[in-house]
């Protein structure tokens, strides 16, 4: 499977990373050998999509007992193989607000913009492919 999260990015250029617990959509299954594509939280002053690695270690935040709804948490530490040559954030994927269309674009504009929050996200492979191109 392929991911993508958007969370701050302390040292946009570190050849390493590690975010703890995180929220998913589509992300509690990540993995240590996974591909991921990092988008640095423009809330939180970051520029959109910054760099493509691959997970080094995963591990699911235990559920909390007695409390019935739960996000899943993971915390996954990543390698950095490569630094987006384009630009790729809020701005560019706004217009792409159809959410029905099948768009690369629409997808993960509905999965990291509809609402602001952090979180580790499942791609489909064309969103997958249309990232590859800022690489």
């Amino acid at each position: 499977m392929l991911y993508a999260i958007k969370t701050e990015v302390p040292g946009a250029d570190a050849a390493r990373f590690v975010f703890d617990p995180q929220k998913t959509y589509g992300g509690k299954g990540i993995a240590a050998g996974d591909a991921i594509f990092i988008f640095a939280s423009e809330i939180e002053g970051g520029a959109g999509l910054i760099v493509r690695g691959v997970v080094t270690a995963a591990k699911a935040i235990p559920r909390k007992p007695g409390v019935e709804r739960q996000t899943p948490l993971v915390s996954i530490a990543v390698k950095r193989t490569a630094h987006a040559k384009r630009r790729l954030g809020r701005a560019e994927l706004k217009p792409f607000s159809d959410w029905n269309d099948g768009r690369p674009e629409t997808e993960l504009n509905f999965k990291f913009y509809r609402q602001a929050t952090n979180k580790i996200a499942g791609l489909s492979e064309e969103a997958a492919d249309f990232l590859e191109g800022c690489f």
